[in-house]
């Protein structure tokens, strides 16, 4: 669970250049509440409009600013990125979802994002991850000025890496601190190491029952088979073949094996960690190739084609309307 270096994050926002599909593009500012600061983030969402070029300098999207939703009763995926990424980290993924009638939203976790990751080394952060998600979830069906096009009995949730440990916490799944030596070795000076030898750790996060399917991508996780037992909704589980950055394949496969309902497995041959971030640009590859160069013979733009029309045909199987509506 070492920090990762700022530099390389920094650079998840300008991924946004590299081939969104059409779709309606908003940002949102969620008030800060009790419960949290605010938050920013971005809305993709049905439009009827053909897409163009929208400028965000430095970076050009594809899709319609502020188009009005098109649709009613629609289905929301909310999105939680990994450590110090971004609202757009996964843009491709999202424009995909939005072509397919679904409204979907991201936000940037406060103290772990690429602006500012003043916690992204500490345990708090896994506390606030998912009551992050939750707060979203409420501005989106409450206060966004798109939400009586909403089915509230329709939300999903999409997690990469931290955001995959935000997904499960956020459908029941309980941490075990004591669980992953392997990123905390012994006299580790990495400050939530220290928490964990502590104890220092931070209450059990609480589930959102709102929630009703899950696609868990590579996820960070410190779940055992008994912090599992209490996920019941339907998951798709995917895992890269190298793993990366805390996250093992080993990892995942005992989150699959670990969970009660036997999940979606998929595995992504011949990736890394990163493969599941947006496809990177030419420029943007040479700038941050830790982050955007794939293996040898790894061709992420079209795996990402794959990798879009599954989750899509996940999400629109598990939160179908029902028939009587």
């Amino acid at each position: 669970m070492k920090p990762l270096r700022p530099a390389l994050f920094a650079l998840l926002f300008a991924l946004a250049g590299a081939g969104s599909q059409a779709a309606g593009l908003a940002f949102i500012n969620v008030p800060a509440d009790a419960d949290g600061p605010a938050l920013q983030g971005t809305v993709w969402s049905p439009c009827a409009t053909p897409a163009a070029d929208i400028v965000l300098d430095p970076l050009v999207v594809k899709g319609v600013r502020d188009c009005p939703v098109a649709g009613d009763r629609l289905p929301l995926v909310v999105v939680s990125h990994g450590t110090g990424g971004s609202a757009m980290g996964h843009h491709d993924t999202a424009a995909a979802l939005a072509d397919a009638g679904f409204v979907v939203a991201a936000i940037a976790h406060p103290g772990d994002n690429f602006r500012d990751l003043s916690r992204q080394a500490r345990l708090s952060i896994f506390a606030t991850r998912p009551v992050d998600m939750r707060r979203l979830v409420d501005h989106m069906v409450g206060r966004w000025p798109g939400h009586a096009a909403l089915d509230p009995q329709r939300i999903g949730i999409f997690g990469f890496s931290r955001g995959g440990y935000t997904a499960l916490a956020l459908i029941g799944a309980q941490p075990d601190w004591t669980l992953r030596r392997d990123l905390c070795p012994a006299g580790s000076t990495v400050p939530l190491c220290q928490e964990a030898a502590r104890g220092d750790v931070p209450p059990p996060p609480l589930p959102d029952a709102r929630i009703r399917a899950a696609v868990v991508v590579d996820p960070l996780s410190v779940f055992a088979a008994a912090g599992l037992k209490n996920v019941r909704v339907p998951v798709q589980l995917w895992a890269s073949q190298f793993g990366g950055d805390g996250v093992t394949p080993e990892s995942v496969t005992a989150v699959r094996d670990g969970l009660p309902t036997p999940p979606q497995w998929q595995v992504a041959e011949g990736a890394a960690h990163f493969a599941f971030l947006a496809p990177c640009s030419a420029a943007f590859t040479r700038m941050a190739p830790e982050i955007c160069k794939d293996g040898p013979g790894f061709d992420r733009a079209a795996f990402h084609q794959r990798f879009n029309a599954a989750v899509v045909a996940f999400f629109r199987q598990q939160l179908a309307a029902p028939a009587s509506r």
